[in-house]
C-alpha cells in the first residue's frame, strides 16, 4: 500500500518508519526542508530509542522517502496520515491552523480518491470541520478517519509496533476495513480494534490523557500530604498500587508531568468544556496540581540557600520533561533552571541526550557538561530534574569528594534517604520526611 505521513515530528516519523518497516511505501512530507535534508541523509532529528535503526533500514530498502512537497507525497497514495502539531494557544485551546492548512493543500492537490487519516490531537469536532473544509476546496472524492495516537515517548515504537489498542473514528465500513487490514500486523496478539464514530474517537484522546494527568496529580497531592504527616509517599504509592481496580501506572510522585501532550491536552479539553458551557472541575485542579508541585519543589531550593544563592553553584542532572528522550518541551527542569536562574544561581547541567539542544536553549548562561559527574565540580547542591537510569545508583562517595557542598533535592525520587544520611548527604525528595 502506499501511504503519505505529513508532518515528520515525534508522531509522523515513528509512524511513517513503523508502516514501511511493514512492508508499505512510505512517503514524508515537511515543511521544514532543514530537516528533510537531514532525513534523506538518515540522520535523526529528534532521538527516541529504537527508531533510527528502523529508519535507516527501510530508506535503504526503498520503502521510506522525504519530500517538502504535499504533492509529491500524495500522488499515488491511498492513505494520507496527517501528523501535524497542534501547540496550545494563549487560552489553552489546540492550535488546529497548521492541520487545517495542511487539509487545504491536500485538498487543493489531490487528483482522485483518498482516505485522510487524522492523527493531530485536537478538539472534538476538529476532523468534521476539516472534512467541511476540504469538500468546499475540491470535487474529488474522500473520506476522513480519526486515529489517535496513544505513544509515550521513550517508548513510541515498541507502543506503535505492540499498541494497546487501535481507535478508528470512521462511520464508512469499507474504509473501516482498509483500516482494519493496515493495522493487522500490530494486532496479532488480539489487542482490541475499537471503531466508533468521529466525535468519540476524538474524545479518547483527551480522555485518556486527562486520566493519566489525574493518577499522577492526585499522587503528587498525596505527596504534600505525606510531607505534612510525616508518612512516607513510596509506602502510600505501593499500597495504591496493589489495589487491582487502580494498578501501578503512572502513581511516582514528583516534579509533575510535563512534556507535548498531557499540559496541552488537559489544559485543551478545559478550555473547550467552558465554551460548551460545562465545568471542568477535575481537569482545572490537575493543572494546578501540577503547578503547583514544581512551585514547592523549586520553592524548597530557593528558601533553602536563601539570598547567599545568588554565590552558590547548583548542578541539574536531566532536563528533558521524561528519560529516553531529547525533548525538552515543557520539560519541568527548565522551569528549575530559570528560577535558578532568575535569583543568580550558577547553573552546570547535564542531560544524556538533550546535552546539545540545552546548550542552544541557554547559550552562555549555563555550563552544559558531557558527562554527569563533570557536573558536580565544586559545586553546592545537585537538582535531579529527570530520572535517567544513569542517575538511579551513582557513586556517593565520588560524588562528595567533587561537590562543595553535600546536598541533593531530588525531584523524582530515585534514592533512599538512609543511605544518603549515612553518606553525609542532606537529601530532600517528594513526600518523604
Amino acid at each position: 500500500m502506499r501511504i503519505s505521513v505529513i508532518g515528520t515530528g515525534y508522531v509522523g516519523l515513528v509512524v511513517g518508519t513503523c508502516l514501511a518497516d511493514t512492508g508499505h511505501r512510505v512517503t514524508c512530507a515537511d515543511i521544514d526542508a532543514a530537516r528533510i535534508e537531514q532525513l534523506q541523509k538518515g540522520e535523526m532529528p529528534i532521538y527516541e530509542p529504537g527508531l533510527e535503526e528502523l529508519l535507516t533500514r527501510n530508506i535503504e530498502e526503498e520503502r521510506l522517502r522525504f519530500t517538502t512537497t504535499i504533492e509529491e507525497a500524495i500522488a499515488d497514495c491511498l492513505l494520507v496520515f496527517l501528523c501535524v502539531g497542534t501547540p496550545s494557544l494563549e487560552n489553552g485551546e489546540h492550535d488546529v491552523s497548521a492541520v487545517m492548512d495542511a487539509a487545504e493543500h491536500i485538498a487543493r492537490t489531490m487528483d482522485g480518491y483518498r482516505i485522510i487519516v487524522n492523527k493531530s490531537t485536537g478538539p472534538v469536532g476538529a476532523t468534521a470541520r476539516l472534512a467541511k473544509r476540504m469538500k468546499e476546496l475540491t470535487s474529488q472524492e474522500f473520506d476522513v478517519v480519526v486515529n489517535p495516537e496513544f505513544m509515550k515517548e521513550g517508548a513510541a515504537v515498541d507502543d506503535f509496533m505492540r499498541p494497546d489498542r487501535i481507535v478508528i473514528g470512521c462511520e464508512d465500513v469499507r474504509v473501516q476495513e482498509i483500516m482494519r487490514e493496515l493495522y493487522a500486523p500490530f494486532l496479532r496478539t488480539g489487542k482490541p480494534f475499537l471503531v466508533m464514530d468521529l466525535a468519540s474517537a476524538e474524545m479518547s484522546k483527551l480522555a485518556v490523557n486527562a486520566m493519566i494527568a489525574s493518577r499522577i496529580s492526585v499522587m503528587n497531592e498525596f505527596a504534600t500530604f505525606c510531607e505534612a504527616s510525616g508518612a512516607d509517599v513510596s509506602h502510600v504509592r505501593e499500597a495504591v498500587a496493589a489495589d487491582g481496580r487502580i494498578g501501578p501506572a503512572y502513581l511516582f510522585p514528583g516534579l509533575g508531568y510535563g512534556g507535548s501532550c498531557l499540559p496541552k491536552d488537559v489544559l485543551a479539553c478545559a478550555a473547550w468544556a467552558e465554551k460548551q458551557g460545562l465545568d471542568a472541575f477535575m481537569l482545572k485542579a490537575c493543572a494546578a496540581v501540577n503547578d503547583g508541585m514544581l512551585r514547592r519543589f523549586t520553592g524548597r531550593v530557593l528558601l533553602f540557600y536563601g539570598d547567599a544563592i545568588a554565590q552558590k553553584r547548583l548542578a541539574v542532572w536531566g532536563a528533558t520533561f521524561k528519560p529516553r528522550t531529547d525533548d525538552l518541551r515543557g520539560a519541568p527542569a527548565l522551569r528549575v533552571i530559570d528560577a535558578l536562574l532568575g535569583a543568580g544561581a550558577a547553573i552546570h547541567a547535564y542531560d544524556p541526550v538533550a546535552g546539545k539542544k540545552l546548550a542552544a536553549l541557554y547559550g552562555d548562561r549555563i555550563q552544559v557538561a558531557n558527562k554527569s559527574y563533570d557536573a558536580l565540580a565544586e559545586v553546592d547542591g545537585l537538582i535531579i530534574c529527570t530520572e535517567w537510569n544513569e542517575f538511579r545508583r551513582p557513586d556517593f562517595d565520588h560524588m562528595a569528594e567533587l561537590m562543595r557542598g553535600r546536598v541533593i533535592f531530588d525531584g523524582r525520587n530515585l534514592y533512599t534517604p538512609s543511605i544518603l544520611k549515612r553518606n553525609g548527604f542532606q537529601y530532600f525528595s517528594v513526600g518523604r520526611v
